[in-house]
């Protein structure tokens, strides 16, 4: 246990979480000489949703290379769509190298953030922990961080094994059982493949059939590795030509859905070639615009329904028994497991209920699902709060490294702009916030995912885009590449005073300024902090 873990209880910077957001974030605090941190971590290991979803198959369906940290890519992928435990040991790996985890306390369930505008910090709550106190707070939640489980009538009463895919049991021998699946999801057509050879019978509990179109992975060859080992900005090329690729999506997504129209012949001969039941391939065939819901990537998935001890329900749940699930035609099959893969809370993040402002209403009692955050990052009235993932910087098409990315680099450019201008609080103006959304939406209006006819999760239940981001990724990463003061409101720091003597430049504490004064240029000849220090100790 570390000197961080056993006295200190204020810090410059608390980070809640240890994923992807994480530990890129620390890294870059570390990298710009931060000292004053610490990571709270509700859980014994770093690595956030590549921590917790061991489920058979778990994979990423974003390709291996360009789903990794920009200052710390590893050109030792073995496939080109790399597993749950690569990407965690590649995760464990980064937190190891950049010196994270000696600032991470293991164990520290956040329950409540709470802003206290007298002394200027926010006091974190942990369960069964001490109180941390903090200037500055990170959200690095996650956007997949919480299950989300559908509340059915007598699910409670049900006397075999009940698990989410995020959470996956593995003390259960799934072998000769009799297994209901619950969702078609990204992680439903991941698991199901691997089950169903074991498997005395599975139903498969379908509302929508997704779209699927095959995945192109393979393994990384020897000479790729090598030249991602040995010359200098190969990787890099590799990468970049993976990432143009994913930005020609946005065309169909955003700017021309009919474009889509491509993609579902491709899915529709795909699913031609794989499914030989032509009553099956009838049930898997989706009625809505490809990318409304999540596009999604398998080769095995639909082989694994054309399968005898396979049956696709596409009736819904109505209840469940003891022993058994009805299905809304009144159908009623004895099952032993039931395995949901029905997704996250995504539209109603975890953070907006759990931080508080002085007031001591969370963002979502602010504002519901109706979720607003100025460049996705920061929240009007709740100062010195970034948030990473958050409202409107999901990817439809790409990466989401590549978006939490562009939020560290904005952020890291926010605390700079504070300590070199004397600056103790940040926060977003209101009527640049509203600004923001509004624009997000109007972006959004003539979308996929608004157009395409379907109901997802990336829409709440009024039909508001507040997950995606409306556009090319390059377009979030410029506009996040600099520090807007003037979309904020900021106070300077007291003076310090000299001991024996009245504050030096001033007689009073510290004010609310105008940006302007805040952001002032400092004078030519003017001395700046090494880069190190620009973070603030």
């Amino acid at each position: 246990m570390t000197e961080n873990e056993t006295t200190a209880s204020h810090f410059r910077v608390a980070v809640i979480g240890s994923g992807f957001s994480g530990i890129g974030m620390a890294a870059r605090l570390k990298r710009a000489g931060l000292k004053s941190l610490v990571l709270l971590e509700r859980a014994h290991d770093v690595g956030g949703t590549w921590r917790d979803n061991t489920f058979p198959g778990a994979a990423c369906d974003v390709p291996s290379h360009l789903y990794s940290l920009s200052f710390r890519l590893n050109p030792g992928w073995s496939r080109t769509f790399s597993g749950q435990e690569e990407i965690h040991a590649y995760l464990r790996q980064v937190a190891e190298e950049e010196d994270v985890y000696r600032h991470v306390r293991f164990g520290h369930s956040v329950s409540g953030a709470y802003w206290e505008p007298e002394a200027n910090r926010w006091r974190i709550e942990c369960e069964g922990r001490p109180t941390v106190t903090a200037q500055f707070v990170i959200s690095a939640c996650g956007a997949l961080a919480d299950p989300s489980v559908p509340d059915i009538p007598g699910l409670s009463d049900f006397t075999g094994t009940v698990f989410h895919s995020a959470r996956w049991d593995h003390s259960q021998d799934l072998t000769g059982r009799n297994v209901a699946v619950i969702g078609t999801g990204a992680s439903a057509i991941q698991f199901v493949p691997q089950i169903q050879p074991k498997v005395g019978r599975l139903d498969l509990y379908q509302r929508t059939p997704p779209w699927v179109i095959p995945k192109h992975d393979r393994n990384v060859t020897r000479l790729e590795k090598w030249l991602f080992h040995n010359v200098p900005g190969a990787q890099q090329v590799f990468r970049k030509n993976i990432y143009w690729g994913r930005e020609s999506y946005v065309l169909g997504f955003v700017k021309y859905p009919a474009l889509m129209k491509g993609v579902a012949a491709l899915a529709k001969s795909h699913l031609r070639r794989q499914v030989t039941d032509p009553e099956l391939r009838e049930k898997l065939v989706p009625d809505f615009v490809p990318g409304c819901k999540r596009l999604l990537l398998s080769n095995d998935y639909y082989p694994s329904l054309d399968q005898p001890n396979v049956d696709v329900i596409t009736d819904g749940v109505e209840k469940v028994r003891e022993k058994s699930i009805v299905a809304a035609d009144g159908t009623e099959r004895e099952v032993d497991t039931i395995i949901f893969g029905t997704g996250f809370h995504v539209t109603d993040m975890p953070a907006a209920k759990m931080v508080h402002d002085a007031e001591g209403l969370s963002i979502w009692d602010r504002w519901g699902e109706d979720l607003e955050a100025l460049k996705g990052t920061t929240v009007s009235g709740y100062p010195n709060l970034f948030v990473l993932a958050g409202p409107n910087t999901g990817p439809g098409h790409t990466s989401h490294v590549f978006f939490l990315e562009a939020q560290m680099r904005y952020v890291m450019s926010a605390l700079r702009f504070a300590a070199r201008n004397g600056v103790d609080r940040l926060d977003a103006l209101p009527e640049a916030q509203k600004r923001y959304a509004s624009r997000m939406q109007h972006k959004t209006r003539n979308s996929v995912w608004v157009t395409g006819g379907c109901d997802s999760w990336y829409l709440n239940s009024k039909g508001r885009n507040v997950t995606l981001w409306p556009g090319f990724s390059f377009e979030y990463a410029l506009q996040t590449l600099r520090f807007d003061p003037h979309n904020y409101r900021i106070r300077k720091e007291a003076p310090r005073r000299v001991r024996g003597g009245p504050a030096a430049g001033a007689a009073g504490p510290a004010a609310d300024r105008t940006t302007q004064d805040a952001g002032a240029p400092q004078a030519p000849g003017t001395p700046r902090a090494a880069e190190p220090e620009e973070v603030g100790a």
